[in-house]
């Protein structure tokens, strides 16, 4: 696989609507150093009001990756994934499930609605850094993102 230049700037949209795993998702994004735009969003209903630029995200960039938790209000995560997928214009942005839950119907339900992948989030602090750094690794400098 071709690698991505480690300035090659990219968009990640964090759907999540636990305000202390979001920050601290955003903290150790900018501890790495990325060169890229967070943009976070507390639920599905807005993700996709993000997704289709309407207000109050007109000026919202597309995202190259979105990392969304299954368990939200109003839309969860498995509402807004199979909504994004089933979207011609969005389904081929890679979505990441980042959620709590590691039960394996929520691994298999979201594999069936083409999920790029799913990430249980550890509940100790260091690994929760690691599974960061790791997924930094891999959606920013080891897979060919679409468009980059």
């Amino acid at each position: 696989m071709q690698q991505q230049s480690s300035v090659d700037a990219i968009d990640i949209l964090l759907i999540d609507d636990d305000e202390a795993d979001a920050q601290l998702t955003i903290k150790l994004f900018k501890k790495d150093k990325l060169y890229n735009t967070l943009s976070t969003v507390s639920d599905g209903v807005e993700a996709m009001k993000f997704l289709r630029n309407e207000s109050p995200y007109e000026d919202a960039r597309r995202p190259d990756l979105i990392l969304l938790d299954l368990n939200m209000p109003r839309k969860d995560g498995r509402e807004t994934l199979a909504e994004i997928k089933a979207d011609e214009e969005l389904r081929f942005i890679p979505v990441v499930i980042l959620t709590t839950s590691d039960a394996e119907s929520d691994v298999a339900e979201s594999y069936k609605l083409q999920a790029n992948g799913f990430v249980a989030k550890p509940v100790d602090m260091k690994e929760f850094k690691e599974l960061i750094r790791s997924l930094t690794n891999y959606w920013l400098c080891v897979v060919k993102l679409p468009g980059k």
